[in-house]
This record gives C-alpha cells, sequence and structure tokens, in this order.
C-alpha cells in the first residue's frame, strides 16, 4: 500500500529523523508523545502525525493494526485542505475544536463540530476537500483517522452520526464500526474495527475494550494507564488486553481504536 499523502503540504524540520526518537516502549505499551509526532506544517495547516505520512516515511511506522493514519490537524480561519482525492480508505474525521467543512465529487456536504462523526468510504475514487468553517474567526482542531477496507472496490459514501448525548454519559462509546454487535454506530468497511470516543470528568475510570490491536490517543486534558501519564495528543499502541482501566487526571477526550486483525491478515 502507498504511502498516505496529503496535497499541498511540505514537511518542516521538527520531525523526528529515526522511529526510536518518537517512540517510547514502557512494558507492553508503546507511548508516542505529541512533540515527538512527525510534523507537517504550512502557514495555515499544522499536521502531526502517528504514522507514516506523506514526505515522512518510516518502514518500521506504517500502519499499527489496520489503522493507516491518526493526524492532529489544526487549521487556520478560511483555510484547510481543497480538492483532492482519496480511493480504497475508509476516513473517520473527528473534530475536537471549531468546525469543519465538507464536500465531496459524490454530493456530500456537511459541517463536522465536536460530537459529530464523519466517516467518508473513498471506494473506487472520491474527490472532497475539508475547510474551516468560514463563519468562524478561530482556528478548527481535527483528528484524521483511516482505516483499511475488508475489501476493494465499494461504491464511494458518507455518513454522520451525532454522539454528544451518548458522551455525556461518561463512558465508551461506539462512534465508527464494521462490527454488527456496535449497529449504532456509523458503518465502516472492515468487520475487525472499532473506534470509540469517551469524555470523562477528573476521576473518572473507563475500562478499555478487549482487542487484539488497540490504539488510544488523548484529544483533551490527561489521563492514567498503568503507570503512565498521558496528555493531548500522546498515543499509546498495545496488543491483547482487555479491561484496563483508563483514569481521567483532568477532564478529558479520548479516541480508542479496538481491531482484532492487523494489515494484511
Amino acid at each position: 500500500m502507498p504511502v498516505p499523502s496529503q496535497l499541498g503540504l511540505t514537511f518542516s524540520s521538527r520531525h523526528p529523523s529515526h522511529r526510536s526518537a518518537a517512540i517510547a516502549d514502557s512494558g507492553a505499551l508503546t507511548i508516542i508523545r505529541a512533540q515527538d509526532r512527525a510534523t507537517t506544517a504550512t502557514d495555515s495547516v499544522t499536521s502531526r502525525h502517528s504514522f507514516s505520512f506523506g514526505d515522512h516515511y518510516d518502514p518500521d511506522n506504517t500502519h499499527f493494526g489496520t489503522l493507516l493514519v491518526n493526524n492532529d490537524e489544526r487549521v487556520s480561519p478560511g483555510h484547510g485542505f481543497d480538492t483532492h482525492p482519496h480511493r480504497e480508505t475508509e476516513i473517520v474525521t473527528w473534530v475536537t475544536e471549531g468546525s469543519l467543512v465538507h464536500q465531496d465529487s459524490e454530493g456530500h456536504c456537511g459541517v463536522i463540530h465536536p460530537g459529530l462523526a464523519q466517516r467518508m468510504s473513498a471506494g473506487t475514487g472520491i474527490l472532497h476537500s475539508e475547510m474551516n468553517d468560514v463563519v468562524q474567526a478561530a482556528e478548527t482542531r481535527f483528528v484524521a483517522m483511516w482505516i483499511a477496507p475488508d475489501e476493494s472496490g465499494h461504491a464511494p459514501s458518507y455518513d454522520q452520526h451525532d454522539v454528544t448525548g451518548e458522551l455525556g454519559r461518561g463512558g465508551l462509546v461506539a462512534v465508527a464500526s464494521g462490527d454488527p454487535a456496535h449497529d449504532s454506530a456509523i458503518r465502516i468497511a472492515n468487520r475487525s474495527s472499532t473506534m470509540f470516543a469517551a469524555r470523562l470528568a477528573a476521576g473518572a475510570s473507563v475500562a478499555l475494550p478487549p482487542a487484539r490491536f488497540t490504539h488510544l490517543f488523548v484529544t483533551a486534558g490527561s489521563l492514567r494507564l498503568a503507570d503512565e501519564t498521558l496528555g493531548t495528543g500522546d498515543a499509546v499502541r498495545t496488543g491483547d488486553i482487555g479491561g484496563e482501566p483508563v483514569t481521567a487526571i483532568t477532564d478529558c477526550e479520548l479516541l480508542v481504536w479496538a481491531m482484532s486483525r492487523r494489515l494484511g491478515e
């Protein structure tokens, strides 16, 4: 599979020169700190990447499970990603600050805000743009996540789902999934992968779902997992776990991908 890329962006010199600078192992956990992630920057967009992306390529860090991309994007007012192509990828977008305008070649148009998840199945090919909403004068921050589909050749499709109410109850919410057990989630074309989200008040805990591969990303606040403290923008990869508690140190939000297989299986 080719390395993912975004059009119109070039890398700054802020990314680490080799994998050991970006990823630290702590027992069964692999921790990627926010400041150690590869960074792409222009005057209007800053992207921090969990995996190989664009000009940054590390053959030992191309994916985890079936997760190909976990980009933390910050977009200045009036700017964003102009129309560009995708194919054979399940793309889930999660806005943490501001709002993002989506338009695509299949005629879908939507404004995504915090608590509203978006899924675009690129299928055999789609063009789309993502822009900071012109009605606001503030930065938009969002997480772009790409999952490999089980099979190629699907028609492009789009869906979105507001989970604000469910998040308010404090537990893990299944946001996007191909697992029939999570029938309230947005459907993705990958039966082995589910994305959960949670908003926790300080002191609250949730148990991680059982999974062969788990990727946790902190979008806001700080939390504790095992003996590790994680802050905004930090990520954890781990395998063959389930039931481990995640405890909020401050009010926080987290995204968890639970996957039962890896790419190529």
